[in-house]
This record gives structure tokens, C-alpha cells and sequence, in this order.
């Protein structure tokens, strides 16, 4: 069997079988934005419950904060090894991450006001859905851009680390560097998600078979939901007006 994690080449599809192969990729698409937009809609409500309710001091008023911030992280890196999975584990496992990206983001509705999550979120809808037009129609190889792309998450996280050192030696972290790797994010992983959606188009085939398509889907659809949120999250340190 094919791995469905890796491109394939479907320059030799037959043109008799285009028609059928272009349907089942639009409905592999759809699949994978259905359980991306799934994803969001759990964890938004996950965050609100988690904002309006006592879990608020449960959580945040505690040490077990740092648990919760961290718990989607370590849950990622340890949990989600879907090429041991099968489908529906895979999914499960998305959904349990989907909850718990949502108890860590409560703290964004506390910040943030109402009126400025709104807006974030459908800014940041609103070009994640332009550069996902792009990386589904354009006919240029993003695999450069994407690596490109992938530097510039590295240095998002180092610049982030060095901006928090060296708020111990002064009244807390630089706004001017906050905002700049605020900016460079919102760039990078919507720029991330023209390269994602490409490539999940690239890695669909036919011949995988159903179970294998769905674990594709949802594996297309974590990377997307985690550019939506990463970008969702830097969009609204810039434009967020805080409580």
C-alpha cells in the first residue's frame, strides 16, 4: 500500500479517469476542511466555557495553568503518531487535541474583548481562505516556499525565547519585538497554509482506499487548524483591544 503520507504523482491519471479522480478529490478537500472547521468550532467552545464559567479560576488561578498551557503541546507531540493510528483513532485523538487547545485558549476571552475575537477570527478566516484558494489552484511548486516558511516558524520560536530571557534582566518583554514576531507569524502560517493545502492535494490518490484517505484528511486537516490558530492567535495580539 501506498504511504499516504508522502506526494504522489498524478501526472499519469488517464483522461478518462480525470472526471472521477477530480470528484474524489473534492470530496477529499472537503473532508479535510469539514474536520478543520470541526476542530475550530470545539475549541472555541471549549475556550468560552472554559472563560464564562469557574473553571476560569480553577485554572488560571492556579498552578494547574501551566499544565493546561502545556497539555496540547506535549498531547501533540506524544499522542498524535498517526502512522500507528488507524482512522478512527486518528480522529478521536484530533478531537481530545481540538478540547484541549481549548483549555488552554480560555485565558484569550478573559484578555481579549468579545468585539475583538469576532473580528480576529473572521480576518484571519478570511485569508486563510484566500491563501488556501491559492495553494489549491496555483500550478507552482510551493515546496521552496514552504520550506521558506518552516525557517520562519523556527524563528518565530527563538526570537519568542530570547524576547522572554531577556525580560529578566528588564520590566518584562519588548512590545517593538512582541509586535514584530507578532507580524512575522500572521505571515508565516498563512503563508503555511497555501504550502498545507497544496500538498494535501498533491498526497491524494484514488487507490489508498477510504481509510486511508480519511487519515490523510485529518492529518491535512491538524495542519491546517494549527496555521488557522497560530495565525488567529498573532492576528489578535495585533488588532485585539485588550479587557
Amino acid at each position: 500500500m501506498v504511504d499516504p503520507f508522502f506526494r504522489t504523482n498524478v501526472a499519469g491519471v488517464g483522461v478518462g479517469d480525470r472526471v472521477s479522480y477530480d470528484a474524489g478529490l473534492r470530496a477529499h478537500m472537503q473532508r479535510v476542511f469539514n474536520y478543520m472547521a470541526g476542530g475550530l468550532a470545539v475549541t472555541g467552545l471549549a475556550a468560552y466555557i472554559v472563560a464564562h464559567t469557574a473553571l476560569a479560576q480553577l485554572i488560571y488561578g492556579s498552578p494547574l495553568q501551566i499544565v493546561v498551557m502545556l497539555a496540547p503541546l506535549a498531547f501533540l507531540i506524544f499522542g498524535m503518531n498517526f502512522q500507528n493510528l488507524s482512522a478512527s483513532s486518528a480522529q478521536t485523538r484530533f478531537w481530545i487535541f481540538s478540547t484541549l487547545m481549548g483549555l488552554s485558549l480560555g485565558w484569550i476571552f478573559m484578555a481579549y474583548t468579545d468585539v475583538s475575537v469576532v473580528r480576529a477570527f473572521f480576518v484571519t478566516s478570511a485569508t486563510f481562505g484566500a491563501m488556501s484558494l491559492w495553494g489549491y489552484t496555483t500550478k507552482k511548486d510551493l515546496t521552496n516556499f514552504g520550506a521558506f516558511m518552516m525557517m520562519g516558524v523556527l524563528g518565530i520560536f527563538i526570537a519568542t525565547c530570547v524576547n522572554y530571557l531577556l525580560s529578566a534582566f528588564s520590566s518584562g518583554p519588548s512590545p517593538m519585538m512582541q509586535w514584530i514576531v507578532s507580524v512575522i507569524g500572521v505571515v508565516v502560517f498563512t503563508g503555511l497554509t497555501a504550502y498545507d493545502v497544496q500538498n494535501i492535494k498533491l498526497t491524494y490518490a484514488e487507490g489508498w482506499g477510504a481509510e486511508a484517505n480519511n487519515k490523510s484528511a485529518i492529518v491535512g486537516a491538524l495542519h491546517l487548524y494549527i496555521n488557522f490558530i497560530n495565525a488567529f492567535q498573532f492576528l489578535l495580539s495585533l488588532m485585539g483591544d485588550r479587557r
